[in-house]
């Protein structure tokens, strides 16, 4: 059944853009919005509830015959043109934003945005809805450059408070 099995992967490229490798494991309700350039792997695992959009790539990074592509849990959302490479874990409820290259593990209910993808924040499974929202996500590097900034104008204060300090002691006389 493996001639007939890649017979179908390829007609349904040709036909769709999307190429899903037949060794591939898909769970129930998987759904591609927008499928243009969607890439899943031949050890690639997707669980159920799954939504991904244009240009998904479920990648492996080797060769060799064992495990090499992701594992995707249950209601993850993967933002458009996500690149997802080798055989990691994406935890259940987790969304992957646009653009993102994931190459470490990503745990349950977590958002991960960037290249390298970092952890925007966490969420709870009540509030997961397949929407993944981008305009609402939590970007981590401005977060810390935020934190920064407020840290800078703390010691900033500190420092003029300390210097006016010094200027208004009267001179020691002698």
């Amino acid at each position: 059944m493996r001639l007939l099995a890649r017979i179908l992967s390829d007609t349904g490229r040709f036909l769709t853009g999307i190429e899903i490798h037949p060794g591939a494991k898909i769970g129930r309700r998987f759904f591609i919005d927008h499928g243009a350039g969607v890439v899943v792997g031949e050890t690639a695992e997707i669980g159920d509830d799954v939504t991904i959009y244009q240009g998904v790539v479920l990648g492996g990074v080797s060769w060799e015959k064992k495990k090499r592509h992701p594992t995707i849990g249950n209601e993850v959302v993967i933002g458009a043109g996500a690149i997802i490479l080798g055989p990691i874990t994406v935890g259940n409820c987790a969304k992957i934003g646009a653009n993102s290259v994931v190459l470490k593990s990503v745990g349950p209910c977590t958002t991960v945005v960037g290249i390298p993808a970092r952890e925007a924040g966490k969420h709870l499974v009540q509030d997961h809805h397949v929407d993944l929202n981008h305009q609402k996500i939590i970007d981590p590097v401005k977060t810390l450059i935020d934190r920064l900034a407020a840290r800078i104008e703390k010691l900033e204060t500190e420092i003029k408070s300390m210097k006016g300090a010094g200027r208004k002691k009267a001179p020691v006389k002698r």
